[in-house]
């Protein structure tokens, strides 16, 4: 067994969507309930909030500063990304959650981390706050992992819907290797197989765009065999995971159809694939029994690797 941490703040239930919106605060308690048994296992931490200077590795001033006034005003960034006056402090607080992954990962105090944040963050572009997502999380997890010594990241993203915003980030970077299988199409429309990267990162982004209905049977091929291989040819230095549980047959948002011991072993051969550390982030998943039962299952796997 390996420690395992679980970083997680209750500024993250500030971050209010409206009644009715998928991403919600009942998310992380749907969460917080289904680990109760797992928690002599974790060491649970909280995270301090990102400095802007952090976030500015990957997203203009221009962004931070839309984003903030959004958030003060309580205006919805687009029909899907609502926000309210709580949102920018949680926003910090998520980004918040993966340096200190980082950072716990690195002390050798834990092999392996959960981040429980919201709000989300593959959409994300550098520019642009979109998809519930306000800062790209992971993507700003990676760019601080490399300045304190990760030189290679691999960044895997089991999201129903494509991470567009990670691979636009890293899209010209080799230092980055970006890994997601997806509903294909779905929104937000990206994630084509010939999508692999541009100039100097061409061959450094590799998507497994599904059909609907795909199951267990067809995704599990692509983690057992083409994952290895391609963490095997990276040789990554850290593996950051964009853990979003909307691939579920029970998600409402989407329509891939893996059963939750399916996403367990998933993760089971995301552990396996490397003995780097390993940070997973919370990206989406809407059906609340299906995502508590999943993350569970997720650090169950973490625990036991």
């Amino acid at each position: 067994m390996s420690a395992v941490a679980f970083i997680y703040d209750p500024i993250y239930l500030e971050h209010d969507t409206g009644a009715y919106h998928p991403e919600n605060a009942n998310r992380l308690r749907s969460i917080l309930k289904a680990i109760e048994p797992l928690r002599q296992h974790l060491l649970f931490l909280e995270p301090k909030p990102a400095s802007l200077e952090l976030i500015m590795q990957i997203h203009p001033s221009y962004h931070i500063e839309f984003v903030e006034d959004k958030c003060l005003h309580q205006e919805a960034i687009d029909a899907d990304t609502q926000v309210s006056s709580e949102s920018f402090d949680a926003a910090l607080m998520a980004v918040g959650a993966g340096k200190e992954a980082v950072d716990i990962v690195l002390s050798g105090k834990a092999k392996s981390a959960f981040c429980a944040v919201r709000p989300p963050g593959h959409h994300a572009t550098s520019n642009q706050s979109m998809g519930f997502c306000l800062f790209n999380n992971i993507a700003i997890t990676a760019r601080y992992a490399q300045s304190v010594g990760y030189e290679k990241v691999m960044i895997i993203d089991f999201d129903v819907h494509h991470g567009n915003g990670t691979q636009e980030i890293f899209y010209d970077d080799p230092s980055v290797f970006y890994f997601s299988t997806h509903e294909y199409p779905a929104y937000p429309g990206s994630g084509s197989f010939d999508e692999r990267g541009r100039g100097d990162g061409e061959g450094f982004t590799h998507n497994f765009p599904m059909q609907a209905y795909s199951g267990d049977e067809d995704i599990l091929p692509i983690y057992e065999e083409e994952l290895l291989i391609d963490v095997k040819s990276f040789e990554p230095d850290i593996i950051l995971v964009s853990a979003g549980y909307d691939l579920h047959k029970a998600d409402p948002l989407a329509q891939l159809q893996v059963s939750t011991d399916g996403i367990k072993k998933i993760v089971e051969s995301i552990m396996h694939s490397s003995d780097v550390a390993k940070i997973f982030m919370l990206e989406g998943g809407y059906n609340l029994s299906a995502l508590g039962e999943s993350v569970a299952e997720t650090i169950d796997a973490m625990i036991s690797t």
